[in-house]
């Protein structure tokens, strides 16, 4: 699909999360119902820009220890969203010029900016596939993947602020696990998702307007998101809430675990 393709494709009726996402980090890329959509968000959870930064924060973090301490050099992220700058590869190149990196998302807006993602260091490689997480098979067999992608070595699984958007029915578990399945030892799975434990009734209200808007969301627990790291060798200090997750010093005030509201962890694969 080309550029012109994907603008047509794009369906404005109705909010998406991507783009809503976008709103919530300052970005432009948006349309009203977006807007009219996060805003209603943002009424009922105010930190909701507080969680999007953090969510942000800890995939700069987790790629870099992942780069620097653990010698990964390849990254799969799925559910990329609307490029928002330094993007994974540029903080990845950042650490190891030559780390190549394989975006993939479904939303037509994403693949319209994708030329954004595509922009390498020199000695790396970065492509984008269309693809949807809930076909994991499609996306693992796209010839895009395994031309940058060497699946012989460890790999990297980044799956940030993408699964609570896969319902139970949808088997969220059973996917993480044909993903991981194909990565050798040595490979990682870098994960934040968003919860309800810290304020149920707030969480309840963004469900529903996520839901009624088409999208349907479901915010696990902090024991339901550790589940997805099982069998995986966890990195210290675990599940933990975002700004928790080996913090750069800062000088600024923390924000509270009930504002960010976003499990995070990375687990390496035995």
């Amino acid at each position: 699909m080309t550029n012109s393709q994907a603008a047509r494709d794009i369906d404005t009726s109705r909010p998406h999360s991507a783009r809503m996402y976008d709103y919530y980090l300052g970005g432009k890329d948006h349309f009203e119902v977006d807007k009219q959509a996060a805003e209603r968000v943002a009424e009922a959870y105010p930190a909701i820009f507080v969680c999007a930064r953090e969510n942000r924060a800890f995939m700069h973090r987790a790629t870099r220890v992942l780069a620097r301490e653990h010698g990964i050099r390849q990254w799969l992220d799925i559910g990329t969203g609307i490029p928002t700058e330094p993007n994974l590869h540029q903080v990845a190149q950042s650490v190891v010029a030559d780390a190549r990196v394989v975006y993939a998302d479904n939303d037509p807006l994403v693949l319209k900016y994708a030329e954004r993602l595509m922009r390498s260091s020199p000695e790396g490689r970065t492509t984008y596939i269309e693809a949807d997480v809930n076909d994991p098979q499609a996306l693992l067999n796209a010839p895009e993947l395994a031309e940058v992608l060497d699946l012989d070595r460890p790999v990297a699984l980044s799956l940030n602020a993408l699964m609570h958007f896969v319902t139970d029915a949808q088997d969220p578990y059973g996917i993480v696990r044909r993903l991981l399945e194909v990565l050798p030892s040595g490979s990682a799975l870098a994960l934040s998702h968003c919860t309800p434990d810290f304020d149920a009734d707030t969480w309840q209200k963004v469900t529903d307007i996520y839901t009624t808007a088409g999208t349907p969301v479901q915010f696990r627990s902090r024991q339901d998101v550790a589940r997805f790291f099982d069998g995986l060798d966890l990195l210290d200090p675990g599940v933990t809430v975002g700004h928790r997750w080996r913090p750069d010093a800062t000088d600024g005030d923390a924000p509270t675990d009930a504002e960010v509201s976003l499990w995070t962890g990375v687990g390496i694969k035995p």
